[in-house]
C-alpha cells in the first residue's frame, strides 16, 4: 500500500512507485526476497495496471519477490495482468453479507488456479456474535461502520437474525458465531484461506480452529436462510 501526503491510501501503481515500495519493504523486513507481494487495490488509471504489473514481473525475475498477487481486482483486471505474468493470489472481501464474488470472480480463480485469500469473513465484526443493536448505534462517529448499510436499518435487523442462526449452529459444535462465519467462507472450494483479526490469544485460538470446522449441508441451509446473495 502507498500513502499520500495527507495520510490517505493512494492507488498509484506506476513502475517507480512499485519498485520503491518493494525495496522499502525488503529493507524493513531485512530479507532478500518477499514470498508473496500483493497489490492491495486496483490502480487509479487503466494505463498503470500494465505498467505496475510489468514492474512486479521484473521484481520476480530479479528474485526480490517469489509470487505476486492482487486484491479487489475484477476478472477483467486479472485477465490483463495475467498476460504479463501469472496472478498467484487474489484477496477479495467475502462473507455471508458480502457474496458478490461468488458469481464470477471465485469461479474464475478456481478455473485459473489462482489462490483466494478472503478478508473480512466476519464482516468487520458484524458476524462475531458480539455486535448488538446498541453497540452498532454507539459506534464512534469516525468509525466507517457507522455509515455502512450493513450496520444500519433495514439491514441490521436482518444481519442480527443471521448472527442468531450462526450462534445456533455454533452451539452444536461448541464454537462461536464468528468461527462458524469463517468456516462458512472456507467451505467454498475456490477459497484458499481467510484473513481474520483477533485481539486476544483466546480469540486467535478460536479463529484458527475455524479451519477445522466442517459444516454439513444441513448447517449451510440453516445458516443461509434469508442471507443476502
Amino acid at each position: 500500500m502507498v500513502w499520500d501526503e495527507r495520510g490517505r491510501l493512494s492507488r498509484k501503481f506506476a513502475a517507480a512507485t512499485v519498485r520503491q515500495e518493494c525495496e522499502a519493504s525488503l529493507a524493513r523486513l531485512r530479507v532478500e526476497t518477499i514470498d508473496l507481494y500483493q497489490v492491495h487495490w486496483p490502480p487509479e488509471t487503466d494505463a498503470e495496471l500494465e505498467e505496475g504489473w510489468a514492474e512486479l514481473s521484473s521484481l520476480k525475475r530479479e528474485g526480490k519477490v517469489r509470487w505476486v498477487g492482487v486484491s479487489n481486482f475484477s476478472v477483467e483486471q486479472m485477465e490483463r495482468a495475467r498476460v504479463i505474468t501469472p496472478v498467484t493470489s487474489l484477496q477479495p472481501p467475502y462473507s455471508l453479507v458480502r457474496r458478490g464474488v461468488e458469481a464470477e470472480i471465485l469461479p474464475f480463480c478456481r478455473r485459473k488456479g489462482i489462490g483466494v485469500i478472503v478478508y473480512a469473513p466476519m464482516a468487520s465484526g458484524l458476524l462475531t456474535g458480539a455486535m448488538t443493536r446498541e453497540r452498532a448505534a454507539s459506534l464512534p462517529v469516525d468509525d466507517w461502520r457507522r455509515r455502512s448499510p450493513e450496520f444500519n436499518e433495514p439491514n441490521l435487523t436482518r444481519n442480527l437474525a443471521l448472527v442468531d442462526r450462526l450462534r445456533a449452529v455454533g452451539k452444536r459444535y461448541g464454537r462461536s458465531a464468528g468461527e462458524v462465519a469463517i468456516a462458512w467462507t472456507l467451505r467454498n472450494p475456490a477459497v484458499t484461506g481467510a484473513i481474520v483479526g483477533a485481539r486476544t490469544a483466546a480469540q486467535a485460538e478460536g479463529v484458527m480452529k475455524a479451519a477445522e470446522l466442517l459444516l454439513s449441508d444441513t448447517d449451510i441451509v440453516e445458516i443461509e436462510g434469508t442471507a443476502p446473495v
